[in-house]
């Protein structure tokens, strides 16, 4: 079973989907599509009773683009790549980075299926898909898609992409990220979740690239004393969760705390200058109690037991016996 990889040779955990299980999809939208427009049609039969010719000609026509065209692509991009279909194969449509698609990647995708599908039958999408080495039709090429499987077999927690250390949770919100392209975006991302099965050369050197590129396009330079992968995973996190307010809405993009018991690596924060203890408290040595000398008016009126009795201020105030 194949995976991705990208171009800094790291392996992609999304498996794209093969051709029998992609036609299987499309058979079952198709089905869907079709049944809906049947329903349609004949409601708008009995209503379009009245009107001439012409008038039932567009409306037929609107409802065949509606329906058959407009519907997939409302439905892919409301679902985020998953249709009826693709959800009964376990497939969905996602990115080249792997993130969730939008209406224009659904719009292209839908515009060129008319022609790759509904035209010809669905030939140029099979010669294209086995041409392709991703399994990818023309509508997934032109806008920048790639259809993949869902239901794998947990091979372990090597998609864990470890998060940010929380004094760098935020620090990034102000970056401009519209510069930088998916694919840089997708080296990215697996290399977060494989650094800890590369060398430790290779991958401090290819984390310092990655951080250069990023920053080249963000028009930033990463912060002194911030250590590339840590840059990255910050990076990465602003992005995701500015992804995520888009498409959920919501208000801030708070960063993440680290999900606990996760298993992945976990990034540290760089050896800092030693703590330096609060200082002790000064030691008061006890004062002595102080002691007349004999033959003193105080050292006369010490009790039996050796005390000395408590002066009293001299006030001039004598007491009444």
């Amino acid at each position: 079973m194949s995976e991705l990889v990208t171009g800094e040779a790291v392996a992609l955990e999304l498996r794209p989907a093969k051709l029998p299980s992609r036609g299987l999809a499309v058979l079952l939208d198709l089905a869907a599509a079709v049944t809906v427009y049947i329903l349609v049609t004949l409601g708008l039969v009995a209503a379009t009773a009245s009107l001439d010719e012409a008038a039932r000609t567009a409306v037929s026509i609107a409802t065949f683009v509606l329906v058959l065209v407009g519907g997939p692509i409302l439905v892919e991009t409301l679902t985020h790549g998953r249709s009826l279909g693709k959800l009964a194969c376990g497939l969905r449509v996602v990115r080249d980075d792997g993130g969730p698609i939008r209406f224009r990647h659904a719009l292209v995708r839908g515009l060129l299926g008319v022609i790759e599908i509904l035209m010809t039958f669905g030939v140029v999408a099979c010669v294209a898909s086995l041409v392709s080495a991703r399994g990818r039709r023309l509508g997934d090429v032109f806008a920048g898609t790639l259809v993949v499987r869902e239901r794998v077999p947990a091979g372990g927690q090597g998609g864990f992409v470890p998060p940010p250390p929380p004094w760098l949770a935020g620090r990034f919100s102000g970056l401009d990220l519209s510069a930088v392209p998916d694919g840089l975006w997708l080296a990215v991302r697996q290399y977060l979740t494989r650094m800890r099965q590369l060398d430790p050369q290779v991958g401090w050197s290819m984390a310092e690239r990655l951080a250069s590129d990023v920053a080249g396009r963000t028009g930033a330079p990463v912060p002194p004393g911030v250590p590339p992968a840590m840059y990255l995973a910050a990076v990465l996190q602003e992005r995701q969760a500015r992804e995520a307010q888009r498409t959920f809405g919501g208000g801030g993009s708070p960063a993440a705390p680290a999900p606990s018991g996760a298993g992945g690596p976990v990034l540290a924060p760089p050896a800092g200058p030693a703590a330096v203890p609060p200082a002790a408290p000064p030691v008061v040595p006890p004062v002595a109690p102080l002691v007349p000398p004999a033959g003193s008016e105080a050292a006369g009126n010490a009790g039996p037991s050796g005390g000395a009795s408590a002066e009293r201020p001299a006030t001039g105030f004598v007491p009444p016996a």
